[in-house]
């Protein structure tokens, strides 16, 4: 039986179509040009009948199932888990050493060079590296950061332009272990002066320990003992020359804390560089330093038979290196001699007495 919307074609005719409607006997069909023809039903065959379609009626959601639901918060990417720093038993104690290395050392005139942190020791090092020149007081940052137990990093790279503002150099720093308790290391700034005509001598470059090449080594710290370079004020050494010079002109002796001479029973001897010499050019710290042991072993040399004298040695409070120096040569070559500190009142600070005895 024939229905509205069935496909059909034409027995007695070519084509067919979409049938319309139907009246009585008659179906009209609709052909692909969109023209309605009527036909008897009898002479339409029926090619496909009308599918069934039936329309669901989709239940509005909810105005909770609505609602995008929240992704389910993800746990954190976990770090990966860090290698275990290997320790040793000698790396309980800190080892810092700061090194320069050329590129081509066999070309020294030509050649950039490289700076370079040696961490020798079991903890992780926050430091700051910084330098600047003799025409300045302020620092410049080279580097800062980490540097891991057991590492040496290369710092920085330079060349022959960057020398004028590299003559001090200074090394902050913070040692911490990560992940286990640890011994509290004190932090420190440690400065020292770099001589850098060296980077121009093949022979100022040395074997290492911790590098294959020849290098120029700063020990900043040994075996948790920061480096205490002997620093002279070039400013306080004029201004001292100059004082010596007026009071020369003026013929009149220096105060007692200025020359060696007897005060009743004491014997005060001025260990400043500026009063044992009149031109200092040339002379490098260790120079300066031997100078000053030779007049005080004079000195001593010329009274350890005069049993009770006291002598005064002025050697002025600094970092304490001539000081270490002249008690270091008591102990071994005077040990019976009395040494305590001088009077402040008199000589100040960094004055040490010393009592002669048998």
């Amino acid at each position: 039986m024939v229905k509205v919307n069935d496909i059909v074609r034409f027995l007695n005719d070519v084509g067919g179509g979409k049938v319309t409607r139907i009246d009585g006997k008659m179906v009209y069909v609709e052909d692909e040009d969109g023209f309605e023809r009527p036909a008897l039903a009898r002479d339409v065959v029926v090619v496909d009948h009308e599918k069934s379609r039936t329309m669901t009626y989709e239940k509005p959601l909810d105005i909770k199932t609505r609602l995008v639901e929240p992704e389910k918060p993800t746990k954190p990417a976990q770090p990966a888990p860090q290698e275990p720093v290997f320790e040793t038993e000698e790396g309980e104690v800190l080892n810092v050493v700061l090194a320069y290395d050329a590129k081509e050392l066999k070309h020294l005139n030509t050649t950039t060079f490289y700076s370079n942190l040696v961490n020798d020791s079991n903890y992780y090092l926050y430091f700051t590296y910084m330098t600047r020149g003799d025409e300045s007081l302020e620092w410049t940052t080279r580097y800062h950061g980490i540097v891991e137990p057991n590492i040496q990093l290369q710092l920085d790279e330079f060349g022959h332009d960057d020398l004028n503002s590299m003559t001090h150099v200074a090394v902050q720093y913070v040692a911490f272990k990560q992940g286990k308790s640890f011994r509290l290391k004190n932090p420190a700034l440690v400065e020292m002066r770099l001589d850098v005509t060296k980077f121009y001598k093949l022979h100022c470059f040395h074997a290492s320990e911790y590098f294959e090449d020849p290098v120029i080594e700063l020990k900043i710290v040994t075996n948790d003992r920061p480096a205490r370079m002997m620093h002279i004020d070039s400013g306080e050494l004029e201004t001292a020359m100059r004082e010596k010079k007026r009071q020369e002109r003026q013929n009149k002796p220096p105060h007692a804390s200025k020359s060696s001479k007897n005060q009743g029973e004491i014997i005060v001897q001025d260990l400043h560089i500026a009063e044992l010499l009149d031109n200092l050019s040339g002379l490098s710290h260790t120079d300066m330093l031997n100078c000053q042991l030779d007049k005080f072993r004079e000195v001593m040399e010329a009274n350890k038979n005069k049993l009770g004298q006291k002598i005064v040695f002025i050697h002025g409070k600094g970092e304490g290196v001539l000081r270490r120096a002249l008690l270091d040569e008591l102990r071994r070559r005077y040990p019976r001699c009395a040494v305590q500190d001088a009077s402040f009142r008199e000589y100040g600070f960094g004055a040490t007495q010393v009592t002669i005895h048998k």
